[in-house]
């Protein structure tokens, strides 16, 4: 039995396809199936019900791909062993970010990481939080960067930040002569939000039904963007709630239409999250200092608020 038969085998159970699984491990579909069928005959056990469609796991061979997970773990831990030892700091780092942190934070310390850390090959994806829990969880990204807490028990969560909401009032609007607002100043049914999936979405859900003396909101207009948002608003047909540091490369008079809560500000809190196997920590505590480093000077608001991410039933 080797890494390499395991980590077959851990490519099946997740893609639950045979020909898929070939592909994504760069191997022959017949290579992959012989070096799993070598393993079932030396274990004398079926692992994967091949009768069914997808393919499914047998009861042993749930149990078999449980500890496959720690053992190519363990295994991939020895090269960070070696890679501390020397204090190297390279080769890949799979990291994911949420859409409402990508376009403002990654322009802050991108540049500053790569110069630091020349011979690391930074591979990011933007991804919703959900598709940010699997793929940690399924050891395909190294680490994220999200709203946070997501209570999930294999993921660790390190604040970076505490992102107070902001609101943009256009000047026809009631409310646009207020120097600061409650809670209860906001009227759910002309709030518009981002489309569905988006955490930051969530935040807003969980912040109205928390405080606001509605008891139902009626969301009629949704985007993928706060652009657009921010032109629906202006267009007068409502207002919207923006994170900080989007708000920083508004247009000046786009600026003045901006409002804050009253203290404790309602804020998101942004996490750097990795597995908790803690495989690429020298890489993962270098990216947190960069990001530390940069992010300090521009946002540093302390009586918050923080509201959940998660979707509140």
């Amino acid at each position: 039995m080797t890494i390499t038969q395991l980590q077959y085998v851990l490519a099946v159970a997740e893609h639950k396809n045979f020909t898929l699984a070939a592909e994504k491990c760069f191997v022959t579909q017949p290579t992959l199936s012989m070096q799993i069928q070598k393993i079932e005959e030396e274990l004398d056990i079926i692992i994967f019900d091949r009768s069914k469609k997808p393919i499914q796991l047998t009861e042993v061979g749930q149990k078999i791909v449980a500890q496959a997970k720690n053992i190519v773990n363990e295994a991939d831990r020895i090269q960070d062993i070696v890679d501390q030892q020397k204090g190297f700091i390279g080769g890949e780092f799979r990291l994911g970010i949420i859409p409402t942190v990508m376009p403002t934070l990654l322009p802050m310390f991108l540049n500053n990481f790569i110069k630091k850390y020349p011979k690391v090959k930074l591979i990011i994806e933007e991804l919703n939080t959900n598709e940010i829990i699997t793929k940690l969880k399924n050891g395909h990204l190294d680490a994220a960067i999200a709203a946070t807490p997501l209570e999930e028990e294999k993921i660790k969560e390190i604040v970076l930040y505490y992102e107070p909401f902001m609101v943009y009032v256009p000047q026809q609007h009631p409310k646009f002569n207020k120097h600061e607002l409650e809670i209860t100043d906001l009227n759910v049914d002309e709030i518009l939000l981002l489309q569905d999936g988006h955490c930051f979405r969530n935040g807003i859900l969980n912040l109205c039904k928390s405080k606001s003396t509605h008891s139902e909101s009626k969301f009629q207009i949704e985007s993928g963007s706060f652009e657009t948002l921010i032109k629906l608003a202006d267009e007068g047909l409502g207002i919207t709630l923006l994170p900080y540091l989007h708000t920083l490369d508004l247009k000046e008079s786009d600026k003045q239409k901006l409002k804050h809560f009253v203290e404790p500000k309602p804020a998101r809190e942004i996490s750097l999250l990795f597995p908790k196997n803690e495989l690429k920590m020298h890489i993962t505590d270098a990216l947190r200092n960069t990001i530390l480093g940069v992010v300090r000077g521009a946002i540093a608001f302390q009586n918050v608020e923080i509201i959940s991410p998660l979707q509140k039933k």
